[in-house]
């Protein structure tokens, strides 16, 4: 991959995944664009990456996402890459009665809806780019689903299968689109669950992202999400049962009882 300096942006990027992406690609050169719902946060981001722009955005309200576009344009004339990676994991048991239903359809927006929204409004300016890219970050349970969290695997395989579609209809345009699938990250989304599996540092899976991109790959499946995508087409009901040996989260099954 030629290295030069592309404009990057970059939605939930101010910790976890989102941020260890973005200092991969501040390392190698690149103009980065954070944004996230919080302030504060961002600017103690800003803070200690002076490099970095932010810009406070809520992903799921469109007036936020099109004065981003707006900014965006006058500030650097528009962006090469967009990074969707915003996104929000609940631990839900669906045999409760009177589920909040505001709060799950709430992840769907967030996780799913979302990247549709940031990639219709920026689409005039990513056509213009001579090195335009869509990176779309969904999960490893893409592939096999976990029942702890079954908006999240729903939304992240929705995901999925909306990156293959739009990558056949964008390369006609030369927009790259990518999809990269993480493993269990060590971020806030892991705490919520009782996986029982060792999670990938953010910094970690940002290097083995690099490795994979600057290779050309546009399906990029790090560490145990390799193997859950082998497995899903050979031993799709082994993996799924292995998976969800608890179906249920302990902190629900405590609320309930």
């Amino acid at each position: 991959m030629k290295t030069f300096n592309r404009i990057i942006l970059i939605t939930g990027g101010s910790s976890g995944i989102g941020l260890a992406l973005a200092k991969k690609f501040l390392a190698n050169n690149h103009t980065v664009i954070i944004t996230g719902r919080g302030l504060e946060k961002l600017q103690k981001i800003k803070a200690e990456y002076l490099q970095l722009f932010i810009y406070q955005n809520d992903v799921t309200k469109e007036d936020d996402i099109k004065q981003l576009v707006s900014y965006t344009l006058e500030k650097f004339g528009g962006i090469d890459v967009l990074i969707n990676n915003a996104g929000i994991m609940q631990p839900i048991d669906t045999s409760v009665e009177n589920e909040d239903l505001k709060k799950i359809f709430s992840e769907i927006d967030i996780n799913f809806n979302s990247p549709i929204r940031m990639v219709n409004y920026f689409l005039p300016q990513l056509k213009k780019s001579s090195h335009a890219e869509i990176i779309n970050v969904s999960s490893g349970l893409a592939f096999v689903p976990f029942a702890q969290t079954p908006i999240y695997s729903a939304s992240k395989v929705a995901l999925h299968f909306w990156t293959k579609s739009i990558r056949l209809q964008l390369e006609h345009h030369h927009i790259k689109v990518i999809e990269l699938l993480p493993p269990l990250v060590d971020t806030q989304l892991s705490k919520v669950t009782d996986v029982k599996l060792k999670p990938m540092s953010p910094d970690k899976l940002a290097d083995l992202f690099w490795k994979a991109y600057k290779k050309g790959e546009i399906e990029i499946t790090p560490g145990t999400s390799k193997r859950l995508k082998i497995m899903s087409r050979f031993l799709p009901n082994f993996i799924f049962r292995q998976m969800n040996r608890q179906p249920i989260p302990e902190i629900l099954v405590e609320t309930d009882s």
